[in-house]
């Protein structure tokens, strides 16, 4: 029995299929055109520049030009993290100036109460020389004595003006008294260091009223304003000052006052005094 292998009887082989690197990129490749690029561009800007303007800008600067951030509250916000900015540059300012600068010029303030003092001395001075009115050798009486003891002439011309300084204690009554009631109200609070405090008097528009508050040897910041209805305004602010003294006119009616914060690092006593036309006083 003959088992041998005839080549030539053999089937032909045939090849296998294969994917050429051609076909494989035709089929992952993804066709790009230069408008779609664009327009994902502007869509990503657009996104972004309304997550700006409704959100970014009033969250940190306080600008709301849509209202959103009114709503949403992050104008608010905003507003609290400048003011807490421009007072932390205020205070750096001052601390710099103050290490650059002597601290010579804080005792030659003088202190509204001695001013004041001065000019109550002053009109009781006025008072006096209305009272005494004319020198003595005006009210000396006619010389009556011999001409050999003119001495004797002196004594009676003093003897007659010394009672005229009993007559001037009515006069210093009266300026003490109207000295008593040149103010209506007084408050005194101490502030630790980072804490404030406001104080109001409500007016009606154009009212006046004198004022006079002072730290007490110390220093602090304070905003002099006003608001109701629906106003408000801001008459004077002022960083690391120790007293002031003046006159609020009313802009409108409303509550009119003072806030006071310590940025020092000890506690400060704040003193105001408070006269005029107004209703009433607001503290705490």
């Amino acid at each position: 029995m003959n088992n041998r292998f005839d080549i030539s009887k053999a089937p032909p082989l045939q090849a296998e299929p294969r994917h050429t690197a051609a076909a494989a990129s035709h089929v992952q490749s993804v066709p790009a055109t230069p408008g779609g690029l664009i327009r994902s561009t502007l869509i990503a800007a657009g996104a972004a520049g309304a997550i700006l303007v409704l959100f970014w800008l009033p969250a940190e600067y306080g600008i709301d030009p849509t209202g959103v951030g009114a709503l949403t509250g992050l104008t608010e916000m905003g507003e609290i993290k400048q003011q807490l900015a421009a007072e932390a540059e205020a205070d750096a300012q001052a601390v710099a100036a103050a290490a650059v600068s002597p601290p010579a010029p804080a005792p030659v303030a003088v202190p509204a109460e001695i001013v004041q003092r001065l000019d109550r001395i002053d009109a009781q001075l006025a008072a006096l020389a209305a009272v005494i009115g004319a020198p003595p050798a005006a009210v000396e009486p006619e010389a009556t004595a011999p001409v050999e003891a003119p001495a004797a002439a002196a004594p009676e011309a003093t003897t007659e003006v010394e009672p005229a300084p009993a007559a001037a204690d009515p006069v210093e009554a009266a300026v003490n008294a109207a000295t008593a009631q040149e103010w209506r109200d007084e408050v005194s609070y101490t502030l630790n260091p980072g804490e404030g405090i406001e104080v109001k008097l409500a007016m009606e528009e154009g009212q006046v009223a004198r004022f006079a508050w002072t730290a007490n040897g110390s220093v602090v910041n304070f905003d002099l304003h006003g608001d109701g209805g629906g106003q408000s305004i801001s008459y004077e602010q002022g960083r690391a000052v120790p007293e002031a003294t003046g006159d609020l006119t009313a802009a409108f009616t409303g509550n009119h006052g003072w806030f006071w914060r310590n940025r020092t690092e000890s506690p400060v006593t704040v003193t105001l005094r408070t006269g005029g036309d107004y209703a009433e006083m607001r503290a705490p």
